[in-house]
């Protein structure tokens, strides 16, 4: 197949496109084809073509939850589509449709701007809407899943429109169906159920330091103390490149923290149902020294344990033995396994 015969009716195809840019951790790696779907018709097009041509698809949101380790020999689609609209709306909640396309903190920012309340611990969180949907983000107390009503979606096999009820995507903690046994549903839009009367969620030790045990006025002023402890503790991806949290904080089960705790009393826990625990990851990674560990370009970030940088010019493949390494020393000195959040290609 020549990329002509690709490009065949698909002039809005590119070949050999450079990734870096469309990443935050700003890595090189390159797409032999790319693309932007602004609407599902052309979505469903480029799916057609692609399969018509045997070449793999690989969809991209913001980028902002994804490691290249190498050039992606296949398709690349940056979903692109726009649009916000109140769809319904009772005495309780107003019910907003959004495309997957809409970049997730423009989009909660101007909800604060319109008097919508409900989204504002998840402020400054970088990626689009639809990335949203399929990583089930969190901050500060409140996740995407509290929030859905619905999820539309494209079948990459079947290129039928299919649509999800919240319960449906099946969402876990930065997991949801479209990470697991539907990984061929491409998220196109959301309708979120967001509530008419402000109800803070500031339990988080930062947030109470925050307010200083006060409760905030408005939906406004939470959001601009999350974002206040966003800066103060993550990096701006366009300054220093990087995913965010680059692991989740693991799940580990009541004996296991109770075996933990004897052995490490100072142990950050999260008590859960079940009597299973979270453990806090940027601690665990703090502890076995790895808190500003840096090769190359390639760092664990001095400010949060949590996050893997790139100051420069690492490579994926670097960053991902730096996080290779966090891994192993973590699981040597407590025996719990680091999982990744993001993609890694």
């Amino acid at each position: 197949m020549s990329e002509a015969q690709f490009l065949t009716g698909l002039s809005a195809v590119r070949c050999d496109v450079d990734l870096s840019p469309l990443t935050t951790f700003g890595v090189h790696a390159v797409a032999r084809f790319f693309a932007r779907a602004q609407d599902d018709e052309t979505l469903v097009s480029l799916y057609e073509a692609a399969r018509r041509d045997n070449v793999p698809v690989l969809v991209l949101g913001g980028g902002s939850n994804i490691l290249f380790t190498r050039d992606f020999d296949g398709l690349v689609v940056s979903i692109a589509s726009r649009g916000v609209e109140v769809v319904d709306e009772n005495d309780d909640y107003r019910f907003v449709r959004v495309a997957a396309g809409e970049d997730w903190s423009a989009f909660v920012d101007d909800c604060l701007q319109k008097g919508w309340c409900g989204l504002e611990n998840l402020s400054l969180v970088p990626g689009t809407v639809g990335g949203a949907a399929v990583q089930n983000i969190g901050a500060y107390g409140v996740e995407f899943a509290e929030r859905v009503s619905e999820v539309e979606c494209l079948d990459s096999v079947t290129l039928q429109k299919v649509r999800l009820t919240a319960q449906e995507c099946d969402y876990g903690y930065r997991t949801s169906v479209f990470k697991t046994d539907k990984r061929h549903l491409v998220v196109t839009a959301v309708t979120l159920a967001l509530p008419k009367v402000f109800r803070p969620v500031a339990g988080y030790k930062e947030m109470q330091a925050y307010f200083a045990d006060r409760t905030p006025a408005d939906a406004r002023e939470l959001a601009e103390a999350v974002k206040a402890i966003r800066r103060r503790k993550l990096p701006d991806p366009k300054e220093i490149g990087s995913a965010g949290s680059f692991f989740k904080n693991p799940v580990v089960s009541r004996i296991k923290m109770v075996s933990l705790l004897e052995e490490t009393p100072q142990i950050v826990t999260y008590p859960m149902a079940g009597g299973r625990a979270k453990l806090a990851a940027g601690w665990l990674i703090e502890a076995v020294g790895m808190k500003g560990k840096r090769v190359g370009d390639a760092a664990v970030y001095e400010r949060q344990a949590l996050v893997l940088v790139n100051y420069g010019s690492a490579t994926g493949a670097q960053i991902k033995a730096l996080a290779d390494e966090v891994v192993f020393k973590v699981k040597r000195r407590f025996g719990v396994e680091l999982e990744p959040e993001p993609v890694i290609i």
